[in-house]
């Protein structure tokens, strides 16, 4: 069974990691999501304040049900569990309780999508491990152009319902347009090498955001692409240079919003090629630098998939560009660091002292809003407290800010849109403290005249409609 939840009242208990995988099935089917936990993890706090949903640091109510269609308990306390279940049952609201088949009056299933096409895979609560597995490998075989082909059928389907015929000769005629055999045939026209050649992955870096920017092989690569999946932030400049037949997905990870899991998109980059089509990973600067490169590669690898990278301009170096930082400096810095404060667990695994010691430019990627304890960490890490840096927002981009001031003055930094770089050390040059004292600034107001672009590729892409 199938259930419609677009725009259906569903409330969820509990809003720890469980909790918020739960939240986010019920926002991707579009369904108005509240929220009862006294305390939520740092994507369902985003989500609030997105305003996607409702939250309310508090203990469950047996009156938080009023309204419900459908409710998922999901904290750690049996008590508070079997109250959601008991509760729900006696108003015959429908009811899962993670992790408990015998409260569960339907389950979660690990779902293959194709479009409008869904297959749902169900171990009725048994084995959920199971069950992700399976699509894992349903994603790396069912090809997507079932997405358009279903969409196709469908409006066969309701022509053929619009006329009048036999309904054993129609029924007869929609099993043939469904066959494999017709299936085939349109593979074989959609895709120009056939539907059993294997296609190539291209995982390009978009640079920071200004198109000129991107390198002339990206641009090449990206203007005959079949297939791209880009990040969140990717300018909207840059995804224009798309073509307008290719298949275009977001599968960025931002915070507030929903995001794609790394191992969908992997599936996604092995399916597409597998297929025969051109497929572009159009990732935010460089990327090898902090874009989970490696893990997509690896993919690739084992399913002898062919790929290519195609460097891009990294965000520390458009940073310092934008700024006039030179990142090296023989009298202040002869070494730069790149690292990130963001880490795939919570334990601390950044080595502070030895970077401080190095005396290398830091240039933190992904530094978060916690400028405190960043602040804290490099000076028990034995830096300076007067030491000079810079927080750069959207690097290159006509609405880039920079916030200038000091490692000890760093908690009290505004939180500029991300994504946004911390540049620590001495090449941030302290004489330019006084003209931008402790407040943000934009880069310019209006943007620069440009130089003509000569270069055909270039002249082509900047020229298009």
């Amino acid at each position: 069974m199938f259930l419609k939840l677009e725009g259906r009242s569903c409330l969820v208990v509990g809003a720890g990691k469980i909790g918020e995988s739960k939240i986010r099935s019920l926002l991707v089917a579009g369904a108005t999501v509240r929220v009862i936990a006294p305390r939520a993890t740092p994507a369902v706090l985003a989500w609030e304040r997105a305003g996607v949903l409702a939250w309310q640091a508090r203990e469950f109510e047996s009156a938080d049900l009023d309204s419900t269609f459908l409710v998922v308990a999901a904290t750690s306390s049996i008590e508070v569990n079997d109250a959601v279940y008991r509760e729900a049952r006696r108003r015959q609201i429908l009811c899962n309780v993670v992790d408990d088949p015998d409260r569960c009056d339907f389950y979660y299933p690990a779902v293959v999508r194709r479009g409008d096409l869904q297959i749902a895979i169900s171990t009725a609560g048994k084995s959920p491990a199971l069950a992700q597995r399976l699509r894992r490998e349903f994603e790396a075989h069912l090809a997507p152009i079932y997405a358009g082909w279903i969409e196709e059928l469908g409006g066969v389907r309701k022509h053929l319902f619009g006329r009048r015929l036999n309904p054993e000769d129609r029924r007869k005629r929609l099993h043939e347009l469904a066959s494999r055999e017709s299936f085939e045939a349109r593979a074989a026209i959609t895709s120009a090498t056939g539907p059993l050649t294997k296609g190539k992955v291209f995982l390009v870096g978009a640079g920071p955001g200004d198109p000129e920017l991107l390198t002339v092989k990206a641009l090449r690569v990206l203007e005959t692409a079949q297939v791209v999946l880009h990040d969140d932030l990717i300018s909207p400049e840059i995804l224009a240079l798309i073509p307008r037949s290719a298949e275009v997905r977001n599968v960025g990870k931002r915070c507030g919003r929903n995001s794609t899991p790394q191992q969908e998109i992997n599936s996604l980059l092995v399916t597409f090629a597998a297929f025969g089509l051109k497929v572009v990973r159009l990732k935010g600067g460089d990327p090898s630098i902090f874009g989970r490169a490696g893990e997509e590669m690896n993919a690739l690898r084992k399913a002898n998939v062919e790929f290519e990278v195609v460097p891009g301009v990294t965000s520390a170096l458009a940073s310092a560009a934008s700024t006039q930082i030179s990142l090296t400096q023989r009298d202040k810095a002869s070494a730069v660091i790149f690292l990130t404060s963001h880490h795939a667990n919570s334990k601390e695994t950044i080595p502070w002292q030895a970077f401080v010691s190095s005396g290398a430019t830091l240039a933190i990627y992904m530094p978060g809003f916690d400028y405190e304890q960043t602040s804290t960490r490099l000076i028990a890490a034995g830096l300076k407290s007067e030491t000079p840096c810079a927080i750069i927002s959207r690097a290159s981009s006509r609405d880039q800010q920079i916030h200038r001031t000091t490692v000890r003055d760093l908690p009290s930094a505004p939180l500029l849109p991300a994504p946004t770089l911390l540049l620590v050390g001495d090449v941030v040059q302290t004489e330019q403290l006084a003209a931008t004292p402790l407040e943000a600034w934009n880069l310019a107001t209006e943007p620069l005249p440009q130089a003509p672009v000569e270069h055909e590729v270039f002249d082509r892409a900047l020229t298009r409609d």
